[in-house]
């Protein structure tokens, strides 16, 4: 087991745990919940874990277990890594002290949506890393708990580069630019062009697909958003797959310039650069930007 905890900053706090068995992850995740417990003015903590860990640290904490909010992490964990961004925000707005003082034990979904391809994986470890950024304002604790009995030794070896308790942690930036240097295999000969990518037009196409009128909306207004973001278009978009893997990819000939484009809620009023971009990455499993010399190809990917 690894287990480190720096000394407290003055804001987010990104800790990271890695274990093997069960003693190990009550090992790590007790003096972590009672840190939190013990902290002055701050709500309970949260463990949010494998229902089966969850029974194991009720055991553990005895009669501080009803002090502590206890969260199956299939419940957290819902959807693209941009929804667990979402969650963890709303949770904060919703149950954080000020500043947003509060302990969270977070266990991703390894064996489920976020360890099931290399492709879900790298989105994952892009989330880690730029939740370093996104929370950088607020004095929320959180520890990430790696169970190498579904993480696996790849996944746990890119996650230490997204914890800054770790010795190999990168600038999330420059890990996020690493992620993004992989090329996007292109377009497939029968993709179908689409001068203007209107919502009507992507939501006829995405129904002849084979997507439910339900979903064929919301991709369709994914599109929609982001293209108005992204406008001027440079050039065609291009149409292609079937339900419910359906792809639009759009091309500006402006870059989008940055990594965290589509992770921050837009404000209630007033312009924004990214309003669809967050939209989209709500409504779609997969975002990939692309930044070029020419501008910027995105590429939205339904489920």
């Amino acid at each position: 087991m690894t287990t480190r905890q720096p000394p407290t900053p003055a804001a987010f706090d990104h800790r990271m745990a890695v274990f093997g068995t069960d003693d190990d992850f009550v090992a790590a995740a007790l003096p972590f919940l009672g840190e939190g417990l013990a902290a002055p003015g701050e709500p309970p903590p949260v463990a949010v874990a494998d229902p089966r860990n969850l029974d194991l640290l009720r055991d553990a904490l005895g009669g501080d277990a009803k002090d502590v909010t206890c969260i199956p992490h299939t419940d957290w964990y819902t959807g693209s890594a941009a929804n667990a961004v979402a969650q963890a925000a709303s949770y904060l707005t919703a149950h954080a002290g000020p500043g947003g003082r509060i302990h969270l034990l977070m266990e991703p979904v390894w064996s489920g949506r976020a360890g099931r391809s290399a492709r879900e994986t790298t989105e994952w470890i892009r989330y880690e890393a730029l939740a370093n950024l996104l929370f950088a304002p607020m004095a929320t604790t959180a520890l990430c708990a790696y169970d190498t009995r579904t993480a696996g030794p790849a996944v746990v070896a890119a996650a230490r580069r997204a914890h800054p308790d770790t010795e190999v942690y990168e600038d999330p930036v420059r890990l996020a630019a690493e992620l993004d240097a992989v090329p996007l295999p292109l377009p497939p000969a029968d993709a179908q062009p689409l001068a203007e990518p209107h919502a009507a037009a992507v939501q006829a196409w995405a129904r002849a697909r084979g997507l439910p009128a339900a979903d064929a909306e919301l991709f369709a207004g994914a599109v929609a958003e982001t293209a108005a973001v992204l406008a001027p278009l440079d050039g065609t978009a291009w149409l292609w797959g079937e339900a419910p893997a359906c792809v639009c990819e759009l091309r500006s000939s402006r870059p989008v310039g940055d990594p965290l484009a589509g992770f921050v809620p837009p404000p209630p009023t007033g312009p924004e650069p990214g309003p669809g971009l967050w939209y989209a990455r709500q409504v779609c499993a997969y975002v990939d930007i692309r930044d070029d010399a020419q501008g910027a190809t995105v590429r939205l990917q339904y489920a």
